[in-house]
């Protein structure tokens, strides 16, 4: 691989080229009007463009702009021609691809597959204005409008299908983007380094087809294809044996098959010289080895057949996932083959401040006048401190994207740019509305030993307990909530990013400065489930740490004085859930006193490891096998619709589904109007009241009028009956 230089290295391309841009251009007039006959890298986003870091192709853009490139930007261009994308003319450099912010098809249709109503990175939330699997159409559309155009692709939905990868909306496995978007290349994860290595190496002329060493980057390749001779080549299945492998007979092999006995002694071989050498040089020489080997995964053909080897691909790709270990990794695709090259190497913090410190607008571009962009609104208040996370939900894309170990940016980068909003931001009235990021109170956290760091291959810091390596000490974010509130126009400093809980009880002292002092009255936090099961495949914690994170805020909002409430999200529908678990959380929740408003069902995200447990029903985190653990997957649309009901058990709309459920679950003494029962008694379908007459199972009350005896105690136990699957089946896997 390339050596890796600082970000802020490298010479500018253009030299004369020093006044930033009011906002990139997007149109033809606009680049004359900055006197450009022709830009060097054209971006192709389908978000609107937003000059604002928390956007991708502003962030991206402006980077550029800052190494001395014209950059112009096409945002959200009809792609049912290719007149949009000949509006900027043909770029010097490349184009540079992306769907947006999010994947296209996430941001487009809900987990029970319906189109949502908004696109929120859309003026007036208008939910047509960009293509289903975008990255790919894109790219389709410039190789039509030039077809000898470098081609580079990145963001989230590149990043997330750069291999054979399941795909929720087709139901299928779907080969990586780069065969079917045709691209020269593709950046995952925080692109910064690859990206300006890339820009200033085709800037310089070398082909882009070439440039094969960056981190970070994916690309096409003949079969067989290495770096150079000195490359090995490990077949995944060798490295993580996916079932029993029986050895080949080797046909070339000469050696005799004649009984022991009849064997001759063996002339005894010289003696060879031992080198003795020290763990240093033992440790060096093992890395230089790993540096110069790929790990060949299941090829495209094998994965979209075999669950088990889709399992497998993705726990190999996942365990080789920290850049300070990780391998280059190849599937084959057909005749050819898809190469990745290690993972990029995180930011330093100065490369960090580099990045959020550009001249961005802070504001939408003026072609979209007044219109109300709902992302925009979500986040021009906030301020993005670190970006990273090493809790490894499975669920979950962000360890995947931007990767375990945690980047941040200091603490006078965080503060200038709270003084921006409050000085350039229009409609600050003193709130800045969220200090956080992926998660809260991650920032500035790391392993102790950065050698340590860089030989762990553990999928999560956290998970099953908190790693003894993992340095939880949240005095530097006390310290910066503490300097960020006291800026003279701040009024409040809120922290509404998703919080760690179970970090977070390690240090009450950040725990109280939270809820004393950034707390809006609501906080969120992400238990997801309250059943073992589940959480085991989620790589949650137990209901412990989120019990003793609650006992806190309630001692910590009292003796501030304040009325405050934790608002919990939970996943339905997630692998490993069974009917039972979601009926319990259910229960967990009335016994809470919960009435959630906003609930989701599990929705399988590209190459995500539940995304695997889904599609395969086998658990990745543990070696997979034919035999090994099957997972309960709910796939069936009634199935997940009845574990979403659990989840808002008190909204009338839900309890026809969930007395059906009830009742094939052999637990109808939960529907009635008393305060131990879940759903009350009501008008029903004639369906389920022939249901009802059937299958009604006796409460207490009614067993005791039949036999003639008194009724149980309040509060005495009664036995539960079986449960069964919602399809009424005992171990039947829905």
């Amino acid at each position: 691989m390339e050596a890796p230089k600082n970000i802020r290295s490298y010479p500018r391309y253009r030299p004369d080229y020093q006044t930033p841009a009011p906002f990139l251009p997007t149109t033809r007039a606009e680049m004359d009007a900055l006197g450009w006959d022709s830009c060097d890298v054209i971006l192709v986003t389908g978000d609107a463009y937003i000059d604002h870091p928390s956007f991708g192709m502003a962030l991206v853009g402006r980077l550029l702009e800052a190494q001395g490139f014209r950059v112009g930007i096409l945002t959200q261009p009809n792609w049912l021609s290719v007149d949009d994308f000949r509006s900027l003319g043909r770029p010097n450099l490349y184009f540079g691809i992306t769907a947006g912010n999010m994947d296209s098809m996430i941001n487009r249709y809900t987990s029970d597959r319906k189109i949502r109503s908004e696109d929120a990175y859309t003026p007036n939330g208008d939910p047509d204005k960009r293509p289903d699997r975008a990255v790919v159409v894109y790219a389709q559309r410039v190789r039509e409008a030039y077809p000898e155009v470098n081609v580079v692709i990145g963001s989230i939905e590149a990043s997330l299908r750069r291999i054979a990868h399941y795909d929720y909306w087709s139901d299928k496995v779907k080969r990586s983007v780069l065969p079917d978007s045709k691209a020269d290349i593709l950046i995952f994860g925080n692109a910064e380094r690859a990206l300006i290595a890339l820009t200033h190496r085709v800037a310089a002329g070398e082909p882009i087809r070439s440039i094969r060493d960056l981190r970070g980057t994916a690309f096409m390749v003949p079969r067989g294809w290495k770096p150079a001779a000195d490359w090995t080549e490990a077949n995944s299945t060798r490295i993580d044996t996916p079932g029993r492998i029986e050895a080949h007979p080797d046909p070339y092999e000469m050696k005799s098959k004649e009984d022991a006995s009849c064997k001759t002694e063996a002339a005894p071989e010289e003696p060879k010289p031992i080198l003795i050498l020290s763990r240093e040089e033992r440790m060096a020489a093992l890395k230089e080895v790993r540096n110069r080997s790929v790990v060949r995964l299941p090829s495209f053909e094998q994965v979209k057949d075999d669950p088990v080897m889709y399992a497998h691909a993705s726990r190999v790709f996942h365990l080789e996932s920290n850049p300070g270990n990780a391998r280059a990794l190849v599937q084959q695709h057909g005749e050819r083959d898809v190469w990745l090259n290690p993972p990029p190497l995180p930011l330093a913090m100065d490369e960090m401040d580099f990045v959020f410190d550009m001249p961005y607008a802070r504001a939408p571009h003026p072609r979209y006048g007044k219109a109300r962009i709902p992302a925009w609104e979500m986040i021009r208040f906030s301020v993005n401190i670190m970006r990273g996370c090493f809790g490894g939900c499975t669920f979950c894309s962000i360890t995947e994207h931007e990767g375990r170990i945690i980047q941040s940016r200091s603490e006078p980068s965080i503060l200038r740019e709270i003084e921006l909003i409050r000085d350039k931001t229009k409609g600050f009235t003193g709130t800045i509305s969220d200090l956080g990021g992926p998660t809260a109170n991650m920032y500035r956290l790391a392993c102790k030993d950065k050698a340590i760091e860089e030989s762990c291959r553990r999928l999560s810091c956290v998970y099953p307990t908190i790693c003894s390596n993992l340095g939880t000490d949240h005095s530097k974010l006390i310290q910066l909530y503490r300097k960020a509130r006291a800026i003279p126009g701040v009024k409040k400093i809120l922290v509404s990013s998703g919080l760690r809980y179970d970090l977070a009880v390690r240090s009450p002292e950040y725990v109280k400065e939270l809820v004393t002092h950034h707390v809006g009255g609501l906080l969120k936090i992400a238990p997801e489930h309250s059943e073992n099961g589940p959480l085991s495949k989620m790589m949650k914690p137990g209901m412990g740490a989120y019990h003793a994170f609650k006992e806190m805020f309630e001692r910590f909002s009292k003796e501030a004085g304040k009325e405050q409430y934790l608002i919990p999200y939970f996943i339905a529908a997630h692998p490993g859930t069974t009917d039972e678990d979601m009926l319990n959380l259910a229960l967990w929740l009335k016994q809470n006193d919960f009435r959630l408003d906003q609930v989701q069902t599990f929705l399988p995200t590209p190459m995500a490891l539940a995304t695997a447990m889904y599609h395969t029903r086998k658990n990745p985190l543990h070696k997979v096998t034919d035999e090994s653990e099957i997972v309960e997957t709910v796939r069936a649309g009634k199935v997940r619709k009845l574990h979403k009901a659990f989840l808002r058990y008190h909204d009338p709309a839900n309890w026809d589904i969930l007395r059906e459920g009830l009742h094939r679950m052999g637990r109808s003494d939960l529907i009635g109007n008393g305060p131990q029962h879940l759903v009350p008694r009501g008008t029903s379908s004639p369906a389920l009241q022939a249901i009802e007459r059937k299958r009604e199972t006796p409460g207490p009350d009614k067993l005791a009028r039949k036999f003639g005896q008194n009724k149980p105690r309040p509060g005495a136990a009664v036995q539960r009956q079986p449960v069964r699957s919602a399809r009424g089946k005992p171990g039947r896997m829905v």
